[in-house]
C-alpha cells in the first residue's frame, strides 16, 4: 500500500522540519530502504495542485535526481537543475516563485564530487553558450586554487574543492540578488542550506550549523564559512 504523499503540508513544517525530511530521504537512499509509494495514487493526489516542502538546486548531472537521492515522490519537491548549479535570473525566479508563493520551506543547494561542469571551469572550457555558464563557476575555482596546491582538474581534492566552494557561492548568490528570499530567510520561514552529494557512495553532506540562516548573518559569516 503506497504511502500517502502529503501526510504534512508546508504550512505545518518548519525550515529544520523540511530538512530533517531531505536528512530521512537520503538515509533511505543510501540503505536501499525507498518508500513504497503509488505513484499513480500520487498523480491523482496531486492533479488539482502541488504542495512541495523543500526546492533543490542541483546540477544538471545525470547522477543527481534530487528525487531519487532524497527518496521523494511526485509533488514532494522542486527539482531545479542547471549545469554546476549556479545562479541566473531564472534560477532566482523559480526559487522565489517556491518559497514566496508555492509554500516552499527550504532551499537546498546541492553540489555533487567529479562535477563536470567545475572541471570544465578549472580547464577554461569555451563551448558556445556553455561558456558563460562556466564563467559563474571561476571565482571558486580561484579561490580552490588558493587551497590546493596542484591545481590541475584531474586531481579530485581540487575539483570538489571547487565544487563545494561553488554551492557556498551560489547560496550567496541567492541571499546577495533575491530582495524576495532574504526577506523570508530573515524572518525565519524559509531557510537555505548548502551541501554536496557524493557521486561514489550516494551520501549527502550538509554544511552549515543554522537551517534557517538570517541573511546578515549569512552575508557576513559566508567568506569565512567558504574558506575554512
Amino acid at each position: 500500500m503506497g504511502e500517502h504523499v502529503h501526510d504534512i503540508v508546508p504550512q505545518d513544517l518548519t525550515p529544520a522540519g523540511a530538512l530533517q525530511r531531505l536528512k530521512e530521504g537520503n538515509f533511505r537512499f543510501i540503505n536501499n530502504l525507498k518508500l513504497n509509494r503509488n505513484l499513480l495514487e500520487q498523480v491523482n493526489d496531486t492533479k488539482d495542485g502541488q504542495w512541495p516542502f523543500a526546492a533543490i538546486l542541483s546540477c544538471m548531472d545525470s547522477r543527481t535526481s534530487a528525487e531519487l537521492i532524497f527518496d521523494q515522490g511526485l509533488g514532494d519537491i522542486f527539482s531545479i537543475r542547471i549545469g554546476g548549479n549556479v545562479i541566473t535570473p531564472g534560477i532566482l525566479g523559480s526559487l522565489e516563485y517556491a518559497t514566496g508563493i508555492a509554500g516552499s520551506k527550504l532551499i537546498l543547494v546541492l553540489g555533487h564530487t567529479n562535477c563536470g561542469a567545475v572541471r570544465g571551469a578549472c580547464d577554461d572550457v569555451k563551448f558556445g553558450n556553455l561558456t558563460s555558464l562556466l564563467d559563474k563557476i571561476k571565482p571558486s575555482v580561484a579561490k580552490a586554487a588558493e587551497q590546493v596546491s596542484d591545481n590541475n582538474s584531474n586531481n579530485p581534492d581540487y575539483v570538489n574543492t571547487a565544487a563545494k566552494l561553488n554551492v557556498y557561492n551560489s547560496v550567496e548568490q541567492i541571499i546577495k540578488n533575491s530582495p524576495v528570499i532574504k526577506e523570508l530567510i530573515e524572518q525565519g520561514s524559509v531557510g537555505i542550506v548548502p551541501a554536496m552529494y557524493d557521486v561514489s557512495s550516494g551520501f549527502v553532506t550538509f554544511f552549515g550549523q543554522e537551517v534557517a540562516m538570517k541573511a546578515t548573518v549569512a552575508d557576513s559569516q559566508m567568506a569565512s564559512s567558504m574558506t575554512a
